[in-house]
């Protein structure tokens, strides 16, 4: 890549990843020459797929796009620290809400002042504007996962099928997302 090819980052733990998160790839990769998928460990969240099952799942949802633009990476730390590591132009993030907005605002002053490094975001669909990888979390635990259908790509569901399979009938983070009562 030269020095002007303008390489964008989209990080989060993709935990699953929803079909949101493939609406902000589609939308943000026409910004970038080149889009990193950046997938975190967060470790104040409970996962459902290892680092190497989400990788494999996501390259193989963005693996149609045209142009190929699109590259998915795992990394470990801070987001500025692997933006900087990649030689990242931008941080893309999605912004669902006013509330994704102010942790989102925070998050990317805080980017700019120790790491030099700009955030651009870009409005989710309406149709995805309530979807998180925690509420679905809490909704598989306790229903049928062909209900989510309308939020996650059919290979998500498939693979979270197998894990619950796997798991005798419980997914393995169930214990640690329930809803509060």
């Amino acid at each position: 890549m030269t020095a002007a090819t303008k390489i964008g980052l989209f990080p989060g733990t993709f935990d699953p990843i929803t079909n949101g998160h493939l609406d902000v790839i589609r939308r943000g990769r026409v910004l970038f020459d080149h889009l990193i998928v950046a997938i975190g460990h967060n470790q104040a969240k409970p996962s459902l797929f290892s680092m190497d099952e989400r990788e494999r799942i996501i390259t193989e949802l963005v693996s149609d796009l045209d142009g190929k633009n699109v590259q998915v990476q795992q990394f470990q730390g801070l987001t500025v620290d692997f933006a900087r590591q990649v030689g990242a132009t931008a941080i893309l993030r999605g912004l669902r809400n006013v509330t994704d907005l102010n942790y989102e605002f925070q998050i990317a002053l805080t980017n700019r002042a120790i790491g030099d490094i700009e955030t651009v975001f870009i409005m989710t669909g309406e149709t995805y504007a309530f979807t998180s990888s925690t509420l679905i979390k809490q909704i598989a635990s306790g229903g049928d996962l062909d209900c989510l259908h309308r939020l996650l790509p059919p290979i998500v569901i498939e693979e979270m099928k197998q894990k619950k399979a796997q798991c005798g009938g419980k997914l393995p983070w169930t214990a640690a997302v329930h809803l509060k009562e």
